[in-house]
């Protein structure tokens, strides 16, 4: 190892310390990025009803439906010539916000950041109008301090955002251990460190923390960095499904533009339909995406394992939205929530009894 790791060390231990500052004081804006672009437009094509909808997804392979839509021109097809405008975003919350503020119309989210921000707005501000994705989500630890799922206790496990999926899924976990966590603080019987996706390979690296609760890719980043898989989320799962990318809309947006959105989820249908015909070209195209948002492709040992963990979908896996709900109650960072009315899988069905597939289900959750 070079002479460069103390200073990074440093470095990192810093960013950690900085980061929930960061993230109460900063609000979306630093956790997105908007390059101010807009996806090309064929020529001549027709506008719909708005003349570019605004999208927001994660760098995450979890988030590959929206990559691989983007890169090959798949949403923007089906929307013609109303134009993309998309941002990225670390973690959830952040994504609500933006949302919230109209700096995004739709967006590709985990389960529990779209869960609080319909039950903070009283059921105004989203409806859930898809799924997008199953699985890609790890405990990988360091083997030489964490030998067996016990040896987590007493340790420093990082997970992306306060309140965000990984979070919440993690100190369920946690509880179901029999351990205590404050779940605000992250302070208890296990350490929760909540950390950046981009900088927790270097902080495990460094020897900040001893694991992570996260998704792909930088599960299979730690894993690369020395880290072992020691628990896959989809085994505390009936049938190894469980919903990690679901699609909103803001409520007004889909009001005034259905037209759009039925356009929007054509495209992510189409673009699922792409990546399980063609897996290794969709990754390959995933692996692009990423290239461009982060100036880096990710290595064959880091995607390949990774790509084959998750599972591409437009089922939303409803059923699955309500245990995680009660995770989130479980862990004290939600009230018992009404999710009623959350799901709005209209369009999503119209679009897919037009290309010959089976409606899918709201699990009771639909709106009226």
């Amino acid at each position: 190892m070079s002479a460069a790791r103390p200073l990074t060390t440093l470095r990192t231990i810093a960013a950690i310390a900085a980061l929930p500052l960061l993230l109460t004081a900063c609000g979306y804006g630093s956790n997105s990025t908007d390059d101010g672009k807009q996806t090309a437009v064929a020529a001549g094509a027709k506008k719909l009803s708005a003349d570019e909808v605004k999208i927001g997804y994660f760098p995450n392979l979890t988030h590959a439906t929206a990559l691989v839509g983007v890169q090959e021109g798949l949403l923007q097809k089906e929307l013609g010539g109303t134009t993309i405008k998309p941002s990225t975003f670390n973690a959830g919350p952040s994504e609500i916000e933006a949302l919230n503020a109209g700096s995004i119309d739709i967006g590709w989210i985990g389960p529990s950041p779209a869960i609080n921000g319909y039950t903070k707005s009283n059921g105004k501000n989203l409806r859930i109008i898809s799924g997008s994705a199953s699985g890609g989500v790890k405990l990988v630890v360091n083997p030489k301090k964490i030998k067996s799922l016990d040896d987590v206790k007493g340790k420093k496990i990082a997970t992306p955002q306060l309140g965000n999926t990984q979070d919440v899924a993690f100190l369920n976990w946690i509880a179901d251990q029999g351990w205590k966590v404050d779940a605000n603080t992250g302070k208890g019987d296990v350490s929760v460190v909540r950390t950046d996706n981009k900088i927790t390979p270097d902080a495990y690296a460094s020897g900040a923390i001893d694991g992570a609760w996260v998704p792909e890719p930088t599960a299979s980043k730690l894993v690369a960095e020395g880290g072992k898989v020691l628990l896959d989320e989809s085994t505390l799962w009936p049938d190894k499904k469980f919903v990690i990318t679901n699609i909103i809309v803001s409520q007004k947006f889909l009001k005034e533009h259905p037209d759009v959105v039925e356009a929007v989820l054509r495209g992510s249908v189409k673009t699922n339909e792409w990546i399980n015909a063609n897996p290794e070209k969709a990754k390959a195209s995933a692996n692009a995406a990423l290239e461009k948002l982060s100036g880096k492709a990710l290595p064959a040992n880091v995607i390949d394992p990774a790509w084959k963990s998750i599972t591409f979908l437009d089922d939303p896996l409803a059923a699955t939205l309500s245990t995680e709900a009660q995770h989130a109650v479980k862990a004290g960072l939600l009230e018992k929530p009404s999710l009623k009315g959350v799901y709005d899988l209209a369009l999503l069905n119209k679009v897919l009894k037009a290309d010959g597939k089976d409606a899918v289900d709201d699990a009771g959750l639909g709106a009226e």
